[in-house]
């Protein structure tokens, strides 16, 4: 896919039309990043365990990304800090640690107890997170009068708000599915589950919670890593592989019963399973990677809020649907913080250029990059 857009770009397509290519591909990531959502939800509540399937998944997307990492590289010369030093291996390790072990296995459990659009609204939040860490490791001044930061603040508690609001207030159905057939029904809450019956909204909010507040972690340890070792789809594939192995350490440790393991060939888990890892391993961070390319790095993350859109529209659609008013309404406020705060970081990043008068060289393709595509890595 990379390799096509490559030669799409040196064909001579116009710049507006690689807007609208950069727009659609863009949409279609969050679009598609749902539907699998919702997909494993429906394996997770007909009984795979989300510790076996995070490892396989991230297993098989390992072993796509890592030789595709080296392809992707193959023009660079490796001038920095060797993979194989101890720092730069113990780097690894935590990013694995924090960016898969952790907040994967947490936020499918999560899933498994709560809804897709729960799942949209606590992702929003992780803006609002990393900024109240950085605020408390100090790595953020604290400047009332800033409207950078007074947007930051006000964009985290609206976040808060909504995020509440998702948690404890559900309000009535969007659209009753007792007028359904009851086979229909039945066939639906078997292939196509949005929710969970009963629901533990509460318990799945605080996990996937804990699980963006992991990646916050390992958005600043990995800031420091990209520095010393800026091939980033070489530091994504290496830490992965690392993240599995410690995942399937645990997997064994909390899954007993040897028959959690077991896939059956003729059902959807094992397709969904390589979906979900060549969708993660390669598609999306290729696309992503190309939009950064052409758009800036923070083109990619101003598409977030989509994903509400599509778990909305699927939610509403589904024959066994048991999506409610608060729950939506909820995530739209928690996107609205999400945007605000996104905008004081943009409008900080102006400002600072202005006030030093930084007259810097164009960043190069892997530079632009960097953050923006491993923050991605991580999501659900």
């Amino acid at each position: 896919m990379m390799m096509m857009m490559m030669m799409m770009m040196k064909w001579g397509m116009k710049p507006k039309l690689w807007e609208c290519v950069a727009f659609a591909g863009m949409v279609t990531m969050e679009g598609c990043t749902i539907v699998l959502t919702i997909w494993a939800k429906t394996v997770l509540t007909n009984g795979m365990s989300p510790f076996v399937f995070v490892v396989y998944t991230h297993a098989l997307s390992s072993l796509i990304l890592l030789p595709f990492s080296f392809f992707f590289h193959r023009h660079h010369r490796s001038t920095e800090e060797s993979v194989c030093s101890l720092n730069l291996f113990m780097r690894l390790f935590l990013l694995g640690l924090t960016g898969i072990t952790v907040p994967q296995n947490l936020a499918f459990m999560g899933l498994s107890y709560s809804s897709p659009i729960v799942v949209c609204a606590m992702g929003l939040m992780l803006p609002a997170l990393s900024f109240i860490l950085s605020v408390i490791l100090r790595r953020t001044k604290v400047d009332w009068r800033s409207s950078s930061f007074q947007a930051k603040v006000g964009g985290t508690l609206v976040s808060f708000m909504g995020a509440t609001m998702v948690e404890f207030y559900k309000g009535p159905l969007i659209r009753n599915s007792s007028s359904l057939h009851l086979s229909l029904l039945a066939a639906a809450k078997k292939f196509l589950i949005f929710s969970s019956t009963p629901e533990y909204w509460v318990l799945g909010g605080i996990l996937l919670a804990a699980a963006n507040l992991s990646v916050s972690v390992w958005n600043i340890l990995q800031m420091g890593t990209v520095k010393q070792y800026p091939q980033v789809m070489k530091v994504a594939s290496f830490y992965s592989t690392i993240g599995t192995i410690q995942s399937a350490l645990l997997c064994l440790f909390l899954e007993r019963d040897l028959n959690a393991w077991k896939l059956n060939p003729n059902s959807s888990e094992l397709v969904l399973i390589v979906l979900t890892a060549t969708f993660m391993g390669l598609i999306r961070s290729s696309v992503h990677v190309w939009c950064m390319r052409i758009k800036g790095p923070f083109y990619v993350p101003m598409f977030k809020p989509f994903g509400l859109v599509f778990a909305t529209i699927f939610g509403t659609s589904l024959p066994a649907s048991t999506l409610r008013y608060g729950s939506v309404i909820g995530t739209a406020i928690v996107g609205m913080g999400y945007y605000t705060l996104m905008w004081g970081q943009l409008n900080e990043d102006e400002v600072r250029m202005k006030v030093h008068d930084i007259e810097t060289p164009q960043p190069s393709d892997e530079e632009n990059m960097k953050t923006p595509l491993l923050q991605e890595e991580t999501n659900v």
